[in-house]
């Protein structure tokens, strides 16, 4: 008997109870494993300790009220993992072995998926590691793909409440012809330190400017950023940021709502323009803003004055949580049952 308070879980590990691995070895992969181990065993000269050989993903199974397990557009994370793993010389894992795995790793844990109207859902964090032995800095001959999930609940604490974000300049995340499209560590490692003192300093997260200028909004974080104005639903474009496949969703519903979609290069001043801000990803869904400070400056830009998220970012949060959890019809054929 699984004993967890759903409603009070947090953005953070819960022990389940299987995982399932795959090694990459002599030009193909192997077969899918279950394990019950949440350790793995690894060459001390892995390519991923040395040279940052790792990728990841992370997508969510919702329960929904009829008792039927849902996985949100998960093609779209195997496809991403393809791309990282191109791009840092990783061997690419084949979307068949992809959707295996996951169904896999989602039906030997069925009973931490939290029930329907906890508000929490089913993380799965797929990982692609260099685990072959390099000294040398090259690619590895060999790799491990794990799959595992974990029970969770908001990734900000605020959940759908508004928050505070501050911009920094003495950081960067991502170089402009890098690896910031890609989900790879090195990226989220280069983010901490502003990270970790953006909490510090009250605030939910630190909003990056691209690199080479300091002019234009880059990354939210750990998520994208989209600004509402004038009947437009803005995003930035930039060869550093990570295409979010909530982003992509919620462009989509925000076109049938009637919005103009703008995926373009955002500049500080504009901030003052818009009506709505927010940012989205997979583990926050949707995070609307409420304040950004110029860490630099001090100039603040206030948004949700009423303390509640705007309408148009409460449309597409409930609409998109609506169609994860079953509540709205899936027109667009994003979900994929778990039988």
């Amino acid at each position: 008997m699984i004993n967890i308070d759903w409603k009070k879980l947090v953005f953070g590990y819960t022990k389940t109870n299987y995982n399932v691995r795959c090694y990459y070895r002599d030009g193909k992969w192997g077969s899918l494993e279950l394990s019950s181990s949440e350790t793995i065993n690894i060459h001390i000269a892995a390519t991923a300790l040395h040279y940052g050989q790792e990728a990841f993903e992370g997508l969510k199974a919702f329960m929904g009220k009829d008792g039927k397990v849902r996985v949100f557009r998960w093609e779209e994370n195997a496809k991403r993992l393809h791309r990282s793993a191109e791009g840092i010389l990783m061997a690419p894992v084949p979307e068949e072995l992809f959707q295996k795995a996951l169904f896999k790793v989602i039906k030997h844990n069925k009973d931490f998926i939290p029930p329907y109207g906890s508000g929490a859902s089913l993380y799965i964090r797929p990982l692609l590691i260099g685990s072959g032995a390099q000294v040398g800095v090259k690619p590895a001959n060999e790799y491990l793909f794990v799959m595992f999930v974990t029970p969770v609940g908001p990734y900000f604490k605020e959940g759908f409440n508004p928050v505070d974000i501050q911009i920094v300049r003495d950081f960067d995340r991502a170089a402009p012809l890098g690896t910031g499209h890609l989900k790879v560590g090195g990226n989220y490692a280069a983010s901490l330190r502003a990270g970790v003192r953006a909490h510090d300093e009250g605030f939910a997260s630190a909003l990056f400017l691209d690199a080479k200028t300091k002019t234009y909004i880059d990354e939210a974080g750990p998520a994208n950023f989209f600004g509402i104005a004038n009947g437009k639903y803005i995003t930035p474009d930039s060869t550093s940021i990570l295409p979010s496949i909530t982003n992509m969703s919620l462009q989509t519903l925000a076109t049938e709502m009637g919005l103009h979609v703008e995926k373009r290069h955002i500049t500080l001043e504009e901030l003052a323009q818009f009506e709505e801000v927010g940012a989205c990803g997979t583990a926050a869904v949707i995070s609307p803003i409420k304040k950004i400070l110029d860490r630099d400056s001090n100039r603040v830009f206030e948004y949700c004055k009423d303390g509640k998220a705007g309408p148009i970012s409460t449309k597409l949060y409930q609409t998109l949580q609506g169609i994860q959890f079953g509540d709205i019809e899936d027109k667009y054929n994003w979900i994929t049952f778990v039988d």
